[in-house]
């Protein structure tokens, strides 16, 4: 499953961030807390460069809490002021400011020395569609300044927003990679909502969320959907399973996959089964740290 997704306004946005780089004080990195490494644009590190970054992690509330502490430690020792929050429900917004003046503190006790008069920080926040961006936008704002929705790519242009006195917020629309050809990441970020469900295999992303379920949570799954599990089940016997205890049936008592698909994506999505982190630490970190030394 390689995905190419690169639309003009894309394009255009990659461009904008790059020349409005200059006029910010520092960059608020926005991930999903559900996949904080598969949310993150690797081309975000390229154009950003050396300018401090409160890296925040969002819908933490959705994700697994043990590997949300794990995921913010990484960031932390990567030199990043990172945060957990939950942007829907307006929760632990106090600790994004906190970040934000320890990460630009340097930068204004300078300009202090300087004699320089005190101003708000200036914030760019970037990220990924459908990570929250609007959503944290209207909770800092205390109204809406940017629309919101569930699917990628609602933000399209730049915009200023005042948030109190000692912030100004640029925001920008979501950036997704040209392209990107690990098949488990394109799941993990379409399991999440990250990119549109018109541009993946939905059957694949449902295997891929079923067997995430099987592996790390099998007591859930049987009693969400009040199924059997053993060792001699394979898919599509959980399909069935799901399907006539759910009533997802066609005539002739056929079971409805494309239905049983789309819930248990949904059920996954909306975290209705269990919050869960995709981005496995324990999993993923040798091959971080592999990257990092070649």
């Amino acid at each position: 499953m390689t995905i190419q997704w690169f639309p003009g306004h894309m394009a255009k946005a990659r461009r904008e961030v790059t020349e409005q780089l200059k006029m910010v004080d520092v960059v608020f990195e926005l991930v999903d807390a559900r996949i904080p490494l598969s949310s993150r644009n690797p081309m975000i590190d390229e154009i950003i460069n050396q300018k401090p970054r409160v890296v925040i992690l969002n819908k933490k509330d959705m994700s697994k809490q043990s590997e949300t502490d794990k995921w913010t430690q990484y960031f932390k020792n990567e030199g990043f002021f990172p945060v957990q929050i939950d942007s829907k429900h307006g929760k632990h917004l106090n600790e994004l400011m906190k970040a934000a003046k320890a990460a630009t503190k340097d930068k204004f006790d300078r300009e202090r020395r300087k004699g320089l008069r005190p101003r708000a920080i200036r914030a760019m926040i970037v990220g990924i569609p459908n990570v929250g961006k609007s959503t944290l936008i209207n909770k800092l704002a205390k109204k809406t300044m940017a629309k919101t929705g569930n699917t990628p790519g609602v933000t399209k242009k730049q915009q200023w927003i005042k948030v109190g006195k000692e912030l100004e917020l640029l925001d920008t629309p979501g950036i997704l990679w040209p392209r990107f050809e690990d098949q488990v990441i394109g799941k993990k970020l379409s399991l999440t909502g990250a990119i549109k469900d018109s541009i993946v295999h939905l059957d694949e992303v449902a295997i891929y969320g079923l067997n995430f379920l099987i592996e790390n949570d099998p007591e859930k799954l049987q009693k969400f959907y009040q199924i059997e599990l053993t060792e001699e089940n394979d898919v599509v016997e959980l399909f069935d399973q799901i399907g006539k205890r759910r009533g997802m049936l066609k005539r002739g008592n056929e079971i409805d996959y494309e239905a049983v698909t789309e819930l248990l994506i949904r059920d996954l999505r909306n975290a209705k089964i269990g919050n869960y982190c995709f981005d496995i630490y324990e999993e993923m970190k040798d091959s971080l740290y592999e990257t990092k030394d070649n």
